[in-house]
């Protein structure tokens, strides 16, 4: 095994978890979460040798994982259907109620896609507004904007499952 396979195999068994998390709280499904981050660390392995700095290798993962998503809904590669109740392949962290993270999983999953992305950034992964800006190749204005009508969006379909 070579130098590079090596530090890229304990780069992924290092991070491939957390970014699995971030994924999911982007496209709401796991195995869809699963796809993306397998797309994401082949891109970032056959960019491997040409990556310098590997000591900020999380936020080019990062902006990776979230441009691929962002690609993927533009074309309209991916279609989400829902059959179903969704899959619980994993256990959720003990954080609050049980109930209160499934419904905010799900309204989290009806906020368009890049208000989403905006929200897992910057309220998920604590990224800055400059570091989300970015990630996402946008100004800090459309970064406070999305974000702003993201969190609107998700208190309006938190309003209407408390309704219900």
């Amino acid at each position: 095994m070579s130098d590079r396979d090596a530090a890229f195999e304990a780069y992924f068994a290092a991070r491939s978890d957390a970014m699995r998390g971030t994924a999911y709280l982007l496209c709401g499904d796991w195995h869809r979460a699963e796809d993306l981050v397998q797309l994401t660390f082949t891109k970032i392995y056959l960019a491997w040798r040409r990556i310098q700095r590997h000591e900020s290798m999380d936020s080019y993962t990062r902006q990776t994982l979230v441009r691929t998503f962002l690609s993927e809904r533009r074309r309209g590669w991916f279609r989400h259907e829902s059959v179903g109740s969704p899959a619980t392949d994993r256990p959720a962290p003990p954080i609050g109620h049980a109930d209160d993270r499934v419904v905010l999983l799900e309204a989290l999953a009806k906020v368009p896609p890049r208000q989403r992305a905006v929200l897992v950034l910057r309220y998920w992964e604590d990224a800055s507004v400059e570091q989300t800006a970015a990630l996402l190749e946008c100004s800090t204005g459309t970064v406070k904007s999305q974000a702003s009508r993201g969190l609107a969006t998700l208190r309006g379909l938190l309003e209407e499952e408390k309704i219900r």
